[in-house]
């Protein structure tokens, strides 16, 4: 497919720093949704909620707005009984971002939003390579038709899983975006550092042209694989989109640690790591990433920080066992 200049590219020229959006789960929920069913398939049944939701992330002061198409592969789908729907469902949902961004007075980046597969690669699951470059494409085709700005893959952890998506979507002439989640000791559950992605981009001819961490455990986790990956890539476009924290129940609702006043140091020490796209992740809302935009449109002074700093500033765990353990995260990669 040709290559076509897109938005995300046009504003990572202009901008030093970019803002991305927050958690379309939990904004749904903040709105009156109700859990269980499929979330891409509320892009047919509940169009007018999932475009008020972009459009408050919009209005928030977002340049990036990710569409509800975390789970929007067959894989995925197929627990829903949604498999051969996937065209459809992602076309529409870049069609409900499309729609917000049509009233913004700014220009505003959509990025289809690719999650995992759902299951292990081989030589640990069932999924071959090639299997999983087809369930991805599938999916980045139907973004990228549909008008897309920016292929988005989110929340991986594995190299096989990162392989597959990256081998899927390079080829469909559109920029592409890769987070992995880095919550166990700075590593992903697969046991991958941000130094060893950050080597990884510097040796593919296909590189992303952004790449960083979501997710995760907290702000601090996003902000020092941030700091790590430009450590050793120091022109790359860094993405921190960090959850607001580990989740405690309260009653019956999960309550996240991190609020909306947590956001400015975040972006601060973000910002003075190298990252150059920040937004959040689970538990974010709106509030989260006007604060976002706070702090972006302020800017950040001061070095390079230290590991320790941003430990001290960021952490939001509140269990002793897993301070400790990133006060002690290998950075060896």
């Amino acid at each position: 497919m040709d290559k076509r200049s897109t938005i995300f590219e046009d504003l990572l020229g202009s901008h030093q720093v970019l803002v991305a959006d927050g958690a379309m789960g939990t904004t749904l929920f903040s709105l009156g949704l109700e859990g269980g069913g499929c979330p891409e398939l509320l892009n047919l049944t509940e169009a007018d909620l999932v475009e008020k939701v972009h459009r408050s992330f919009i209005e928030a002061g977002a340049d990036i707005i990710l569409t509800n198409t975390f789970g929007g592969n067959r894989r995925r789908l197929a627990l829903h009984g949604l498999q051969d729907r996937v065209a459809e469902l992602n076309r529409t949902a870049v069609e409900r971002a499309a729609a917000a961004v049509a009233d913004a007075d700014r220009p505003i980046a959509i990025a289809g939003s690719i999650g995992p597969t759902g299951d292990l690669f081989e030589p640990l699951g069932p999924l071959s390579h090639e299997a999983g470059v087809d369930v991805f494409a599938e999916q980045a085709t139907a973004l990228a038709e549909a008008g897309a700005d920016v292929l988005w893959v989110e929340t991986l952890s594995s190299w096989e899983e990162l392989e597959a998506a990256v081998d899927a979507t390079s080829g469909l002439g559109l920029p592409v975006a890769t987070t992995l989640s880095f919550d166990t000791n700075g590593r992903t559950m697969m046991g991958i550092s941000a130094s060893q992605v950050a080597r990884w981009w510097s040796g593919r001819a296909d590189s992303p042209a952004a790449f960083g961490a979501n997710c995760g455990i907290g702000p601090g986790d996003a902000v020092a694989a941030a700091h790590d990956i430009t450590d050793v890539a120091p022109g790359a476009v860094a993405i921190a989109k960090a959850n607001c924290g580990m989740p405690l129940y309260e009653t019956d609702r999960l309550v996240y640690p991190v609020g909306p006043d947590g956001m400015a140091d975040y972006v601060e020490l973000a910002i003075r790591a190298g990252a150059r796209i920040i937004g959040a992740c689970c538990g974010s809302t709106p509030d989260h990433v006007a604060a976002i935009r706070q702090a972006v449109d302020r800017g950040a002074t001061g070095p390079r920080p230290e590991h320790a700093e941003i430990i001290a500033r960021l952490d939001a765990s509140s269990r002793p066992t897993a301070v400790a353990a990133r006060r002690n995260r290998r950075r060896d990669g």
